[in-house]
């Protein structure tokens, strides 16, 4: 079967350069109980408002977007539509470790066993494939919100979940959230949560979170519903650290012996059928 695979970080780069789209886990891992920790600021007050949808998207956006530096494991699946209509599943896991004001580490494993890793330190951007021992790197000095929007937009990688990371939470889903709907008070892996169906322009999503103190995300479905064939995005997030252990060395990179530096997809120069630059990527001249 061909399947047009939807995959992350350097696998369009990956494909340029014998190298190729929100981590540090393996599959060893599904065993793990994904229980947030009692890690939160004392002065949080356990207010359920339940009949209001949106103070409680809100509550989880403003706790983490005020959270100093947290880690989370994240199992996700996500469908490819294919050309006969059918929707396969792939799947990776990724740990995400964060460090306000400019420190960012997302380790990935997708479901075919390649790795991908992003760091940023403040100063650069590294995406490092240890499977192919290749990395592409930029400068973007700043801090995480700059950084991961960078990334997204202008070097055209994939980041899942990535709204979730930046300081300015509240303000991005304030402006995009067209509605938001109290779906119903359960329980998920054990977890008291509230269960949230969230709509904005392009993507109709749950959301589920954590009753208590720490009003964490727990699991998201995205359905993209403009897309063909709706594609849906899932994931859980799991095994919340709001207090880990962090050192320079974690976000720094030091390439392995032999690796390959590329350049990202969106600053690779055109190539025309004779192997020579474009005019695009020449100023005109040939």
């Amino acid at each position: 079967m061909k399947t047009k695979k939807w995959r992350l970080v350097l696998r369009v780069a990956m494909c340029m350069a014998v190298l190729a789209g929100v981590a540090g886990c393996t599959k060893d891992r599904a065993a793990a109980q994904p229980v947030p920790v009692a890690v939160a600021p004392a002065s949080q007050a356990a207010v359920e408002p339940q009949g209001d949808a949106r103070a409680l998207l809100m509550r989880m956006a403003d706790f983490l977007s005020k959270t100093p530096r947290f880690s989370v494991n994240i199992r996700d699946g996500y469908d490819v539509v294919q050309e006969s209509g059918q929707k396969i599943e792939f799947s990776e896991t990724r740990k995400l470790t964060v460090s306000r004001p400019d420190r960012l580490r997302v380790d990935v494993e997708q479901s075919d066993g390649d790795r991908n890793m992003i760091l940023f330190d403040g100063t650069t951007i590294t995406a490092f494939s240890p499977t192919r021992n290749v990395y592409a790197q930029t400068a973007k000095p700043g801090g995480i919100d700059g950084a991961i929007m960078y990334f997204l937009k202008d070097l055209h990688m994939r980041l899942p979940l990535a709204m979730l990371l930046v300081s300015r939470l509240p303000d991005e889903l304030e402006r995009r959230t067209q509605a938001v709907d109290y779906v119903e008070k359960t329980a998920l892996f054990g977890i008291p949560a509230h269960h949230l169906a969230v709509r904005n322009e392009t993507v109709d999503y749950q959301i589920w979170i954590a009753e208590g103190s720490q009003p964490l995300p727990i699991r998201v479905v995205l359905t993209y519903k403009n897309a063909e064939g709706q594609p849906q995005f899932r994931a859980q997030l799991l095994d919340w650290n709001l207090a880990p252990e962090v050192t320079e060395s974690m976000f720094a990179f030091a390439p392995h012996q032999g690796a390959q530096k590329i350049p990202f997809p969106a600053q690779a120069p055109l190539i025309d059928s004779q192997g020579m630059p474009t005019p695009e990527q020449t100023g005109g001249q040939q």
